[in-house]
């Protein structure tokens, strides 16, 4: 299994089930509540709603070029301070499904094997705080930029369930009833 063969599936399949999820809460809502629920948090302390879609996609992206060794383009910033600015300025979930399908477009559009290339390769990643993580790429993946990305989708549907949106488990493996044996489907 490859580096592109994981990332870019799960990027994908995850990023288009968080938008699904902003689809229910539309759905499910008036516009301004649903709106509102871009400000929601699990915890004080914790960023809101908006900030961790747009950190979703800000980690599908950075892994990105920073698997196939390129350099960070600016739009990388710009996810980052639409991210850290949230409280003051959240958007609107078309703001928010626009960061989503601008990430999935980018990550489709990468070739079969871009992040394949050495996966000893090391790859230096800064944090604000001043702290530098070294890894080899396979080690960036596996232990950074998979699971921050996780961390960022887990938080969004954990906010969005918690305000209220009906989502349950199917929402979140959505993707998995591809593989569903027919006729295996429980009846209602």
């Amino acid at each position: 299994m490859t580096l592109t063969n994981v990332l870019i599936p799960t990027y994908v399949q995850m990023l288009k089930a968080l938008s699904a999820w902003l689809d229910k809460a539309q759905t499910q809502f008036p516009d301004g509540e649903a709106e509102a629920l871009l400000s929601g948090r699990l915890a004080p302390d914790m960023f809101p709603l908006s900030t961790q879609i747009r950190f979703a996609c800000l980690q599908a992206q950075e892994g990105l070029f920073r698997l196939k060794g390129e350099v960070l383009p600016a739009s990388i910033d710009v996810l980052l301070n639409e991210g850290r600015n949230a409280d003051d300025h959240p958007g609107s979930i078309a703001d928010a499904q626009a960061r989503i399908d601008e990430t999935v477009a980018l990550v489709e559009s990468a070739d079969s094997d871009a992040l394949d290339g050495d996966q000893e390769r090391q790859i230096a990643h800064s944090l604000p705080t001043g702290m530098i993580f070294d890894f080899t790429a396979e080690q960036y993946a596996r232990d950074w930029t998979l699971p921050q990305f996780y961390f960022h989708v887990m938080t969004a549907y954990a906010i969005l369930r918690s305000g209220g949106v009906d989502l349950g488990k199917a929402d979140y493996v959505a993707h998995m009833f591809a593989y569903l044996r027919p006729g295996t489907m429980p009846s209602q």
